[in-house]
């Protein structure tokens, strides 16, 4: 999972539990989201990478785009 790439559907942020769509297994499945970066905020649309995964649906993203 570390290194792949989503797209943020749910606004990543303080204080927010966000949502990333990840390609996995040939479909689409939802992660919840949270910023690599405390205090960043991650709007909807956003391509973003993940630089850490906690099994089972829990990701930490960080914008592709800086």
């Amino acid at each position: 999972m570390i290194g792949e790439q989503g797209r943020v559907t749910g606004t990543v942020g303080p204080g927010l539990v966000g949502e990333v769509m990840v390609r996995v297994r040939g479909g689409a499945e939802a992660f919840l989201a949270y910023a690599a970066e405390p205090g960043e905020r991650i709007e909807r649309g956003t391509v973003v990478v993940i630089m850490e995964y906690q099994p089972p649906r829990t990701v930490y993203v960080a914008s592709v785009y800086g």
